[in-house]
C-alpha cells in the first residue's frame, strides 16, 4: 500500500495500559466512523505497515483506544508512539454537496461569480490560520481563502468549484 493511495487518519499519542494498548488522536470531525476497524496502516520509517486491530473504542471525544494484535507489552507500544496512522482512500466516507476532501478537488477549475474563470486548483494550503485555495492562472499564483461564505458550488461531475469572492480580490494578483 502506497501513501498516495491512503489518507491520514491520525497519530498515536500515548500508551493506555500495561498490555500494549495505545491512544490515537484522530484527524476527523466524525471519530465514531473509525471505531470498528479491522486493520490500520502505520508509517514505520517511511513504509506503511498493516497492523490488525484486536479491539478499539472511542476514548473521550477525539481519541481512539487501540489494541493491536502482537502488541502486548509496554515496549511494543513504546515503539509505536508518535507514529502516523493511515487508511485506504476507499474507506473515506463519500461527501456530498459543497463538502469535499482536499485531495479530491486538486485539478478542479475555479470559477468566480463576478470574475469568471480564475484558474486551476494546484493545492490547498492548510498551514495558515485559514486554509487557502492555491490556484494557477497561466503561471500566476492566486490565493483565495477557503471560506464557506465564498464557496457557492462544488460540481464534481464538471470538476469545477464556483466561488464568490469580494470584489477586487482576484485583481490584486493580476495587477502588475
Amino acid at each position: 500500500m502506497k501513501k498516495e493511495d491512503c489518507f491520514y487518519l491520525g497519530k498515536i499519542v500515548s500508551k493506555y495500559s500495561f498490555k500494549g494498548e495505545l491512544l490515537a488522536k484522530l484527524d476527523t470531525d466524525e471519530p465514531d466512523l473509525y471505531d470498528n476497524l479491522d486493520a490500520i496502516f502505520i508509517d514505520l520509517r517511511g513504509n506503511l505497515v498493516p497492523f490488525f486491530v484486536e479491539s478499539s473504542q472511542l476514548h473521550k471525544s477525539d481519541l481512539l483506544r487501540l489494541k493491536f494484535e502482537d502488541v502486548d507489552t509496554e515496549a511494543d507500544a513504546d515503539a509505536l508512539i508518535k507514529t502516523e496512522l493511515y487508511l485506504p482512500l476507499d474507506l473515506l466516507p463519500k461527501l456530498e454537496g459543497d463538502k469535499f476532501y482536499f485531495h479530491e478537488v486538486i485539478g478542479f477549475t475555479i470559477k468566480d461569480t463576478n470574475f469568471g474563470e480564475v484558474g486551476i486548483l494546484q493545492s490547498i494550503n492548510d498551514t495558515t490560520a485559514q486554509s487557502l485555495f492555491e490556484i494557477d492562472r497561466d503561471g500566476i499564483e492566486i490565493l483565495i481563502p477557503m471560506n464557506d461564505e465564498f464557496i457557492v458550488k462544488v460540481d464534481r461531475k464538471n470538476k469545477t468549484i464556483e466561488v464568490n469572492t469580494p470584489e477586487g480580490l482576484i485583481d490584486l494578483y493580476l495587477e502588475e
